[in-house]
């Protein structure tokens, strides 16, 4: 069995609510509440949930692009949070972000070239000389010619642009990506080559992703295990074919029924929920989906359901699981 590359243990980040004249802290928003995920070499684990669960805040936290508030998180054995600035920069190339909307991240100033090589500079991993070969080097395996280097962001269309994210990841060679919705602002289409550009660069260069999507079918063709997440907290895990065909915890049954199928004539029986997400600063106490739940009893509302393996590394946070 391969090693774990990344190991999370606890995760928690709250974000401060500040009130009143003395700007006093008077409540936090629990946007990721206790949070345990491992991830082995060459593995793709996929974090799905609803918009505002934490899927994003959960990515930021694992680089420190903003500070965890309790937790551990492990990448390579080393406590990621223990480190000091110098020693966190040089552990940065081995785990790289890819964002939602390339566009944003791009300088539109910057021509395409400099924005992917300006890492190699900054960390000393090549001479002003050699990065014009490294960058068109990576380029061609993110499925972009030579000439592109020289261009500007606004003359690319978005999957182009969604592969120059990808390149500028896979510059500093990082074992871990962590991407965050990457191709949710794409067309169909260019979904599905993006998805294929991930699997081929997982094949050639041994890649291990994060990857954070609310698209279960986008998910489901890429990722080896998935955990579900609803307001901060995870409520599933399992791997990829035993939670599409045994889901456990109600929630992970209403988003698998909202998975269109592609085949008119069959039908799946479509599970709404009712109401809208909780507020994250004020949770509901017990189980935090029973206020949505179709199946709550009492003890939903009551007590904190446990963590546990319902059998084959299948772990459900539910009391009627």
């Amino acid at each position: 069995m391969a090693e774990d590359l990344l190991e999370v243990n606890h995760l928690k980040k709250y974000f401060p609510i500040k009130s009143g004249l003395l700007n006093r802290t008077t409540g936090y928003v629990k946007a990721v509440d206790d949070i345990s995920i491992q991830i082995r070499v060459g593995e793709t684990f996929g974090l799905v949930g609803e918009s505002g669960s934490g899927k994003s805040t959960v990515g930021r936290s694992i680089v420190r692009l903003i500070e965890k508030t309790e937790g551990e998180v492990k990448f390579k054995g080393i406590n990621v949070y223990d480190l000091g600035p110098e020693e966190l920069r040089k552990l940065r190339p081995q785990m790289q972000l890819i964002f939602q909307d390339p566009y944003s991240s791009l300088n539109p100033r910057v021509r395409v070239g400099d924005a992917i090589g300006e890492a190699l500079l900054d960390h000393g991993l090549a001479t002003r000389g050699e990065i014009r070969d490294h960058v068109e080097e990576v380029l061609r395996s993110c499925g972009l010619s030579s000439y592109h280097i020289d261009r500007f962001p606004h003359e690319f269309s978005g999957g182009q642009r969604q592969r120059i994210g990808i390149a500028r990841a896979l510059i500093l060679n990082p074992d871990l990506i962590i991407a965050d919705e990457p191709v949710s602002a794409l067309d169909v289409s260019i979904q599905a080559q993006i998805i294929n550009l991930f699997r081929n660069l997982q094949e050639t260069r041994g890649l291990a992703y994060l990857f954070i999507s609310h698209d279960l079918s986008v998910v489901e063709h890429l990722c080896n295990r998935i955990g579900v997440m609803y307001l901060g907290s995870m409520v599933e895990t399992s791997s990829r074919d035993e939670l599409f065909q045994n889901p456990l915890h109600p929630y992970t049954k209403a988003l698998l029924s909202a998975v269109p199928i592609p085949i008119p004539k069959l039908k799946r029986e479509r599970i709404v929920l009712k109401g809208d997400i909780p507020s994250p600063a004020n949770p509901p106490l017990g189980c935090k989906f029973h206020t949505r739940c179709p199946f709550a009893i009492g003890r939903c509302k009551e007590e904190v359901p446990e963590f546990r393996d319902a059998g084959g590394n299948h772990f459900v946070a539910c009391h009627l699981a």
